[in-house]
């Protein structure tokens, strides 16, 4: 049999090695168990929480498994290979495979001897499956030390992305000689690409992490001004690239008490969100009080809007593509979600208003008493 390519163009084949004469009786028994079991294996994979993966991918991939083993309990000299994209969870079929066998066999469909048979061949191929370095390291990321590997790669991109950004914004000012128009946008566009990826690094160690968890776990002194200064100072150079009007609003009472790092980290997700999904016209960053307490953030753009499909997951780290079946892993996803945890930990909630080709504007409201003056 022929199976599907995969949605990431790997193509799924086997090597053939030699086989013997037709296969007898029990082996069509072996073969239609290895069927049933690879169907059963798809459809327990593709209901599953974390699955994700459409139902003909798992059965193509799962076809693979039978065809490998078929030719492994037949081969007489050359034992078969398998070949399978690390993107698809082969090891997962092969249990899920497993454990269809094994109830097949209980439940007399399928005798032990032929249960074994079937087995082993699926045992083989997943000492296979150990030896390639793709699906090795498909395996640590699922395995117990997964998270801590992802936090680790994640810090390691951090610092080399800072480093990028500052030389990046250092040589766009003309620190390092005069710049053309045309290097100016070069850098922007290198600064702009940068931090997403810096935004991505962190946004993935906050999620590692619960992504809901406060730096500063009791309310202190901050600055506002402060806030909107460093938050203006990343995103300038992107907004910049972009033509746009970056506009940060307040008349607000500058010192409060809260947790100013994670405000900081919102209005930051949430602006660089907005440039980056905006073409024409401005951001605009605003803080208003409400009470004399209580203050709203707002983060307003004129940007494409967010389609009313896609409203009901905004704050969900993984979200479905408007395509059944396809997950998507975004930073704006990611982003988000963590944006709404900071925000609930501060006892509040992120709200969205959008309008196609109009808009977007993301509020929240917070308890942030004044503090004397800095």
């Amino acid at each position: 049999m022929t199976p599907s390519r995969s949605r990431r163009g790997s193509s799924l084949r086997v090597e053939q090695g030699s086989s013997t004469t037709p296969p007898t009786d029990d082996g069509a028994l072996v073969r239609l168990a290895l069927s049933q079991a690879a169907d059963a294996a798809s459809t327990e994979l593709s209901d599953a929480r974390d699955g994700g993966w459409p139902v003909m991918e798992l059965r193509a991939g799962a076809s693979l498994i039978c065809a490998a083993a078929e030719q492994q309990l037949h081969a007489t000299d050359v034992a078969p290979r398998i070949h399978f994209p690390p993107a698809l969870p082969a090891k997962r079929l092969l249990s899920g495979m497993r454990r269809s066998l094994l109830a097949q066999s209980r439940a007399g469909a399928l005798s032990a001897e032929a249960a074994v048979a079937a087995l082993d061949a699926l045992e083989s191929l997943n000492a296979q499956l150990e030896d390639d370095a793709g699906h090795r390291f498909a395996s640590r990321l699922g395995g117990m030390g997964g998270l801590e590997l992802i936090v680790d790669v994640a810090h390691d991109m951090r610092s080399p992305l800072g480093s990028i950004l500052f030389l990046a914004e250092q040589i766009r000012r003309g620190h390092s000689g005069i710049v053309s128009p045309i290097q100016e946008r070069q850098l922007g566009l290198i600064y702009g690409a940068a931090l997403g990826l810096s935004t991505m690094a962190s946004d993935v160690i906050d999620l590692a992490r619960g992504g809901e968890t406060l730096v500063q776990q009791e309310p202190r002194p901050f600055s506002l001004l402060s806030v909107f200064q460093q938050v203006h100072d990343i995103v300038r150079p992107m907004a910049e690239e972009r033509g746009l009007v970056l506009r940060f609003d307040s008349t607000l009472s500058d010192a409060r008490i809260g947790h100013g790092q994670a405000v900081q980290r919102v209005l930051l997700n949430l602006v660089t969100n907005a440039v980056k999904f905006t073409s024409v016209g401005e951001v605009a960053v605003t803080a208003t009080a409400m009470t004399a307490t209580r203050v709203r953030f707002e983060v307003r753009d004129t940007g494409r809007g967010i389609p009313e499909a896609v409203l009901g997951t905004l704050f969900d780290a993984f979200r479905r593509r408007l395509k059944p079946g396809q997950y998507i892993f975004s930073s704006a996803g990611l982003g988000l979600s963590i944006c709404q945890n900071l925000v609930r930990a501060m006892n509040s909630e992120l709200l969205v208003d959008s309008v196609i080709d109009v808009g977007s504007a993301f509020q929240f409201e917070l308890e942030l008493p004044r503090h004397a003056p800095f």
